[in-house]
């Protein structure tokens, strides 16, 4: 059971926990302590879900950090694996950057942390700043969901997400490890991979992608065009994913009604709601415009 206060505090922002700008450290919660410690007694997480660090930002940063110095400390704790030295919660990239930058020392914010505060933080600061490739932030969030126990809507209120967003971005997961290796390296984006979801030829699907340089809308193009060829009424629900019949059954307790969802190209789609007699219209429309 996710306990409620405890996300509340997380989902309030980051910024008070890592202290955004310089003059931010006394506002910092009274667990912190703020502190100069050697780089070398600084490590990575392997909790970060954030794996990839382009050199060319690097570099840029390090430039900024020998002109200006290390503006705003990173988030660490105590490190349990080493015995000594401490573990970074949020701020991999300036740590980096400063190694870059020849920096002997650091400015940090030692707080006592369990895994689940700094998974759940890591990810929170990295979505925040639009750090993650979307592949990544769906690792990150699986990670959550399957060690934690976490339901979709608990996540979502902890990251400050719509419970939508959070399932169209775990379902990439779902793609050929070649296609979301794409994803990755930015050659094709979560808009061209979405439609290629539960494809037998996803791969082959994104390569022409890569090849061709088509942009989302040609891929959702090329998706009707291969429906119109294929497609049946039978394969479109055997498509039908959980998340999908979760929202009709939803839906369909609220109102008392039939519900069904047919998605479409990308994450377009059709939501039909079927009454039986003119009393069950008016009720639709009076739910919808919200009369009495």
């Amino acid at each position: 059971m996710v306990a409620t206060a405890q996300n509340g505090r997380l989902g309030r922002g980051l910024a008070s926990l890592i202290g955004e700008p310089a003059n931010a450290v006394e506002s910092l919660p009274p667990e912190g302590e703020q502190r100069v410690v050697p780089i070398d007694q600084v490590r990575p997480s392997p909790l970060n879900p954030r794996r990839t660090f382009p050199q060319t930002e690097l570099v840029e940063l390090s430039a900024s950090i020998k002109e200006k110095g290390l503006v705003q400390p990173l988030l660490v704790r105590p490190s349990e694996a080493q015995g000594e030295g401490y573990e970074i919660v949020a701020g991999e990239r300036r740590w980096r950057a400063s190694q870059l930058a020849n920096l002997h020392t650091i400015p940090v914010i030692v707080r006592n942390l369990s895994d689940r505060e700094v998974l759940e933080l890591a990810i929170i600061e990295n979505v925040q700043r639009a750090d993650l490739n979307v592949v990544e932030e769906a690792n990150g969030y699986a990670e959550l969901m399957e060690r934690y126990n976490y339901t979709q809507e608990d996540l979502a209120q902890v990251i400050g997400k719509s419970r939508s967003h959070l399932a169209n971005t775990i379902r990439l997961l779902k793609l050929p490890e070649k296609v979301l290796e794409f994803v990755r390296d930015g050659r094709i984006s979560a808009g061209h991979a979405r439609p290629l979801i539960g494809r037998p030829d996803a791969e082959k699907l994104a390569e022409t992608i890569v090849a061709k340089d088509l942009s989302v809308r040609d891929v959702e193009t090329l998706m009707q065009a291969k429906a119109g060829r294929t497609g049946s009424t039978r394969q479109a629900k055997r498509e039908k994913d959980a998340d999908t019949r979760a929202v009709e059954k939803e839906l369909a307790e609220a109102l008392g009604l039939k519900i069904d969802i047919k998605a479409g190209s990308g994450e377009t789609g059709m939501l039909s709601i079927q009454y039986g007699n003119f009393d069950q219209l008016e009720y639709i429309r009076n739910r919808l415009l919200g009369a009495g």
